[in-house]
């Protein structure tokens, strides 16, 4: 489902991704871990369409990615990416509800539709009494489970998050870990993990390791 090849990327002279190649199925949860400084969230943001890499290929539900123009890619994006973050990033002015339902605003759907669809969302994440709070008037986990409800919004076919519990104390993070888990096995979305914490790389189906730019063995 997702196939990338041969992925670069130099910062001036540090050479930070030296020819990576990676595959997620349909379905599947895959971490990458590895040391800070071993290219694995330089390499996200580039299967996600937020960088471009020097060389390379990388086909998304065999569509190729990297030549579409800047306003099909970001549509493609919408509708068929989820990106969850160390940071929430929700806006601080707009509810649970309001902060979920903005990719779906975005990408043009029915506003009763995307706001059942958010309701929904918010519910089976356990946040039915936090759906009319803003970010402030809720705990560090409640607003990242919000954050994953917004990845979750328009459906789509693989969601990358990039060291969604680092901000997390434990027991939040364990909770998540469980969240994406349930997630990935209910829903059969596809899920590409950054993550230091080898505790929620060990629940995913397969872990890739990277050192210095590359994916190594274990």
């Amino acid at each position: 489902m997702l196939k990338a090849e041969k992925i670069t990327r130099r910062f001036g002279d540090l050479a930070v991704l030296k020819g990576v190649d990676l595959t997620v199925k349909t379905g599947e949860m895959v971490s990458i871990v590895g040391s800070s400084g071993a290219g694995k969230s330089t390499l996200l943001h580039i299967l996600g369409s937020l960088d471009h890499p020097d060389s390379g290929t990388i086909e998304l539900d065999n569509q190729s990615i990297l030549s579409l123009s800047a306003k099909k890619l970001a549509a493609f994006r919408n509708k068929n990416i989820g990106f969850i973050f160390q940071f929430h990033h929700l806006l601080p002015e707009f509810d649970a509800l309001e902060n979920v339902s903005i990719p779906g605003w975005i990408a043009g759907n029915q506003k009763t539709m995307i706001k059942d669809r958010a309701i929904q969302l918010l519910t089976s994440l356990g946040l039915k009494d936090r759906i009319y709070h803003k970010p402030q008037q809720m705990s560090g986990g409640e607003q990242q489970r919000v954050a994953v409800a917004r990845a979750l919004i328009n459906q789509p076919k693989i969601v990358f998050a990039d060291e969604p519990t680092g901000n997390l104390d434990s027991k939040n993070a364990r909770e998540l870990h469980q969240v994406f888990v349930e997630l990935n096995q209910n829903t059969g979305t596809s899920f590409l993990i950054v993550t230091h914490n080898l505790e929620l790389a060990a629940l995913s189906g397969r872990t890739l390791h990277m050192k210095d730019g590359l994916m190594v063995p274990e």
